[in-house]
C-alpha cells in the first residue's frame, strides 16, 4: 500500500469528524434559541403581569418566525471566534452559553434589519418562506415587530451580562453597529429610490460605501468584536486591524450576494431576487455601467428598475452580452487573493484562523 493510500482514509476521517463537530455546534446553537426567548418572555410576563397573553404570543410568534433559520454564520462566528481566542480548548458551560447568547444577539439584529428591509423593498420571500409582513394579519404591524426584535437583544444582555466588565462596551458596540447599518440603509434608499431611476447616481465607489455601512460592519466586524470583548481584548489597534480585514471581507460577501440575486437558484438562496426591479445599486449594474456601450446604456436606462418581466429580461440580456458571470468570477478570484494578503498583513496577535475560517464559509458560496 502506498503512503498516499494509507493516509487517505485518515484525512477523510478527520474531515468527517470536523464536519460532525460543526454540525453539533450548529445544532446546539439552534437549540439554545428557545430557552433564551423563553427567558425574555418570562421576564415580560413577570415584570408586566397585566400585559395581554395574546400580545405576548404575537411577540413570540414573530421571534420564532423571523430569527431562526438561514445560514446563521454571523451568530456561529461569535462562538468560533471566541474558541480561537482561547486556544481552541473546550468551552466551559458558561462560556458556551454566553457565546451562544451573543451569537443570537447578532442573529436578532439581522432579523430586525431584514423584517424592516423586506417591507421597504416589498420583497416576497425570505429564507424560503413568505416575508413576515406578507402573512395574513401582519402587514405594517411588521414595523413594530422589527422594533421588538431589536429590543429583545438588549433585554437578553441586561438579564445575563449586566455584571460583566465588558457590558458597557457591548452596548456601545451594538448601538454603533446599528447606527452604521441604518446609515447604510439610508444611503441605499436615497441612491436608488423605488419611484425613480437615475443610473448616473450609481458608481463602484457609491456601491462600496453602501456595502461598508449596510452590511460589513454588522455581518463581519460585529461577531468578531463581540468575541474579542468577551475574551478581554479591547485595545484599539487590534480592533482596528480586525476591522480592516473584516470590512474587506464584507465587501467581498456583498458582491457575491448581488451576483446571487441575479444568478442564484431561488430554491437554494431562499428568496426570489428582485434587485433589478427594486432599482438596487448593486455590483452587477455598476460594473455593467462601467463596461457597456452607448447602445447598451440606453437599454439599461430604459429598463432598469421596472417591475416588468420583459424589462428585467432586457437588463439580463445586457449582462449576458457583457459576460458579467465571467466578470464576477474574475472579481471573486482577485478579491479573495487580496483578502488573504490583508489577513497576513494585519491579523497581528489574533489567530489567523478567525479570518480564514470566515473566508472559507463565503468563498464560492451558492447561497
Amino acid at each position: 500500500m502506498s503512503k498516499n493510500e494509507a493516509d487517505g482514509p485518515a484525512e477523510g476521517d478527520a474531515g468527517a469528524v470536523k464536519r460532525a463537530r460543526t454540525a453539533d455546534v450548529r445544532a446546539e446553537f439552534e437549540a439554545s434559541f428557545a430557552p433564551f426567548l423563553e427567558q425574555i418572555l418570562a421576564d415580560l410576563t413577570a415584570r408586566y403581569p397585566d400585559y395581554p397573553p395574546n400580545a405576548v404570543e404575537w411577540f413570540k410568534k414573530s421571534m420564532e418566525y423571523n430569527c431562526p433559520g438561514g445560514k446563521m454564520n454571523r451568530g456561529l462566528s461569535v462562538i468560533a471566534t471566541y474558541k480561537h481566542l482561547v486556544g481552541n480548548r473546550e468551552l466551559t458551560a458558561d462560556e458556551l452559553r454566553e457565546t451562544q447568547m451573543l451569537g443570537w444577539c447578532v442573529e436578532w439584529l439581522q432579523a430586525f434589519f431584514l423584517v424592516a428591509d423586506d417591507l421597504m423593498d416589498k420583497s416576497i420571500t425570505r429564507r424560503g418562506q413568505p416575508c413576515w409582513y406578507k402573512l395574513e394579519g401582519v402587514g405594517t404591524v411588521a414595523v413594530n415587530d422589527s422594533f421588538l426584535i431589536e429590543s429583545a437583544i438588549y433585554k437578553l444582555l441586561r438579564l445575563n451580562f449586566r455584571e460583566k466588565p465588558y457590558y458597557t462596551a457591548l452596548l456601545e458596540l451594538l448601538h454603533e453597529t446599528t447606527y452604521q447599518t441604518e446609515l447604510g440603509q439610508l444611503l441605499d434608499l436615497i441612491t436608488a429610490p423605488e419611484d425613480s431611476c437615475d443610473l448616473t447616481k450609481f458608481s463602484l465607489k457609491k456601491h462600496a460605501c453602501i456595502v461598508k455601512y449596510k452590511t460589513a460592519y454588522y455581518s463581519f466586524y460585529l461577531p468578531v468584536a463581540m468575541a474579542m470583548l468577551m475574551a478581554g481584548i479591547e485595545d484599539e489597534k487590534t480592533h482596528s486591524d480586525a476591522l480592516a480585514i473584516l470590512l474587506e471581507m464584507g465587501e467581498f460577501f456583498q458582491v457575491q450576494d448581488d451576483y446571487l440575486d441575479c444568478y442564484g437558484d431561488p430554491k437554494v438562496i431562499g428568496k426570489i431576487g428582485t434587485d433589478i426591479e427594486d432599482n438596487k445599486c448593486g455590483w452587477l449594474i455598476v460594473k455593467a455601467l462601467a463596461l457597456c456601450t452607448p447602445e447598451q446604456r440606453v437599454i439599461l436606462d430604459d429598463n432598469y428598475a421596472k417591475h416588468d418581466p420583459e424589462a428585467v429580461a432586457k437588463v439580463k440580456q445586457v449582462y449576458k452580452e457583457l459576460n458579467m458571470e465571467k466578470e464576477y468570477r474574475d472579481y471573486e478570484e482577485a478579491s479573495y487573493a487580496r483578502l488573504q494578503d490583508l489577513i497576513k498583513e494585519r491579523a497581528g496577535i489574533l489567530p489567523i484562523a478567525i479570518f480564514t475560517d470566515f473566508a472559507a464559509k463565503i468563498y464560492k458560496r451558492d447561497k
